[in-house]
């Protein structure tokens, strides 16, 4: 139980951060994609952000012994970059750019009602429920 409030914090603290930043609006990612057209460095700076508050906690967290509300850490293993992985990634990176929306601000956006968020929401959790049967 302790597992799963940890885990709504952390996910309404990650649902905060996207608004506050603009990341739930797909023309702020689409903005900083277009690289031609009148260019939107936002995306650029909540990446950074991102990158050098994850990089230091990653450092401090994984020198405990466990996590504080868990029994174990659950750290990916596997390091060889394989045909799925790269799929994977080419699906993910096409359809970000053709409409500027990824999961978690899309599950953020639900909250606004937000027509283009429910449809790929919709489409996400088909596509992983067709991933689960094929398994």
């Amino acid at each position: 139980m302790r597992e799963n409030i940890t885990s709504l914090i952390c996910a309404m603290i990650f649902a905060i951060g996207l608004c506050v930043s603009g990341m739930i609006n797909p023309s702020v990612v689409i903005g900083f994609l277009d690289v031609t057209g009148p260019w939107n460095p936002a995306l650029m700076f909540v990446m950074i952000g991102a990158l050098a508050v994850t990089t230091v906690a990653f450092k401090l967290i994984l020198k405990r012994s466990a996590p504080t509300c868990g029994s174990a850490f659950h750290v990916p293993t596997k390091n060889q970059i394989d045909k799925p992985l790269v799929i994977g990634a080419v699906l993910f990176g096409i359809g970000w750019g053709l409409v500027g929306i990824c999961p978690g601000p899309a599950i953020a956006s639900l909250a606004l009602l937000n027509p283009k968020a429910i449809v790929f929401v919709v489409a996400m959790l088909i596509g992983s429920g067709l991933y689960q049967l094929r398994q």
